[in-house]
This record gives structure tokens, sequence and C-alpha cells, in this order.
């Protein structure tokens, strides 16, 4: 196995993905349940990369033991909150057109199989060449983005979490702390964590390898246009649409990207 995952480490990380990710699909499949769902997204980037590090051999870099350290980071908080929320709210309204639906439900967990292995891609060429470049400028590049990156999506995520179960916000949205300067602070969080690992990955990424950018542009572009912002924006509206401040907050506050909120003047302009 290990062999095969040094030799092979796309065809090796893929399969590793759809393992683990089947498996907790046929528990959501079986118990009905959307407790498992997130908890299997972020525990496959958490198998993946000491995986991938050590499968190479004794022989990484500092760097590459940083950048895996990284992503295991990211992903046991992640993991954590996300599996502390769901046992919280026991169920994810994302998920109430696929619960009952095997086939919508397959798509939604097809989808998550190959979005981590996308993601994962200059991660993956990263932990498993021999010779790693050292490069301060990227690498320094890299891990401050990471780390702005990781500080936005956990304070944003610690902030929503602590909101929603106030009962006093019940029936409100949260517009305070970073979310006053972006309606989804922690996407644009975990889009800094993944372009940064992939700038601390340049060195290593020459000849077609630099393809592996198709990473964080998937991760970007999942979040924009398909599963992230789209999905919570149209819940948002649906829920306070019809609530003039809910307007105003959304009106006058970045959709992702923090900015300073407008100003009533310039809303109205």
């Amino acid at each position: 196995m290990i062999q095969f995952i040094n030799s092979q480490p796309l065809p090796a990380s893929l399969l590793f993905s759809l393992g683990i990710n089947f498996a907790f699909f046929l528990v959501a499949l079986i118990f009905k349940t959307d407790k498992v769902t997130d908890l299997s997204y972020s525990l496959t980037f958490a198998v993946l990369a000491p995986l991938l590090l050590f499968a190479a051999g004794p022989d990484f870099t500092l760097i590459q033991l940083l950048v895996a350290a990284a992503v295991l980071l990211w992903a046991l908080r992640l993991g954590g909150y996300l599996f502390m929320r769901i046992i919280i709210t026991k169920t994810d309204e994302r998920f109430d057109d696929k619960r009952n639906n095997p086939a919508n439900l397959i798509r939604f967990w097809v989808l998550q199989m190959i979005a981590v292995w996308v993601i994962m891609l200059p991660v993956t060429f990263f932990l498993t060449v021999r010779e790693v470049p050292f490069n301060l400028y990227l690498h320094s590049i890299g891990f401050v983005l990471f780390a702005i990156g990781f500080i936005i999506e956990s304070i944003s995520d610690h902030q929503k979490f602590r909101f929603k179960n106030n009962e006093k916000n019940k029936g409100l949205w949260i517009e305070n702390g970073l979310w006053k300067y972006s309606r989804h602070p922690n996407y644009f969080g975990e889009m800094l964590v993944w372009w940064g690992l992939f700038i601390a990955a340049i060195p290593a990424l020459g000849g077609l390898k630099i393809l592996t950018v198709m990473g964080p542009v998937f991760i970007t572009l999942l979040l924009l246009f398909v599963s992230g912002i789209p999905l919570l924006e149209k819940s948002a509206e649906k829920k306070y649409g019809g609530n003039p401040l809910y307007r105003s907050y959304r009106d006058r506050t970045s959709l992702l990207i923090p900015f300073p909120p407008k100003s009533a003047r310039e809303d109205k302009s």
C-alpha cells in the first residue's frame, strides 16, 4: 500500500477519498442521518495529509511537514466544529431534498468525494515529491495567507455558532463581528486557506504540475457558485427577505471579501 501511494499518489489519494466517503455515505443512506456528512469531508483531509507525507518516506522536509500539519489542523478544527454543530441542530437543511431521495444524495456524495481529491491536488504533489526547492518568498506568502484564512474562518464560525445557540437571537441573522463586514467571512477564510497552501506548494509544482491550481480554483468556484454562498443566500432570502432590516444588512454588507459596510447614503445611491 505504501509503495502504491508513493508511486501513484493521484490514484491513491482518489481511492482513499472515495473509500472514506463511500463508507460514510452508506451510514447516511441507511440511517437517514446528516451527522456524518461534514465529518467525512474533513476527516478525509485529516487522513490524506499525514498519509501522503509519511508514505513518501522519512526524508520529507520541514516545509512539507508544515504543509501537512496545516491541512491536519484545518481539517480537525473544521470537523470538530461541524460535528458539534450537527449534534446540536440534529439535521442540516441542505439535505432536506436529499435525505429521502437516494439519487440526490448520491449526487451530493459523489461531488464531495471528487471535491476533496481535487482540492488536495497541489498538496498531494507537494507532499510526495522527494526534493522541494526552498523559496522563502513563496513559502512565506503561502503560510501567511493560510494563517489569515484559518483565523478568519475559525473566528467567524465561532461567532456564528454562539449567535445561533443564543435563544435571544432565534429568528435573527448575524450581523456583528466579522459578519458586519462580510455575509460569508467563513468562506472567504476557507478560500484563503487553500490559495495559501497552493502558493506554498508552487516551488515543487514545476511543469504540468502547476495545473494543480485547479484545486484552489475549484473550491473558490464551488463556494461562490454551487454549494456554498448560493444555497445560504437563497435560504436567507427565504427566511428574512421580507424583513427590511435584513434587506438593509444585505445591501450594505459585502457578499464575500470583508469591507466596511456601505453608509446609508451609499446604500440609497
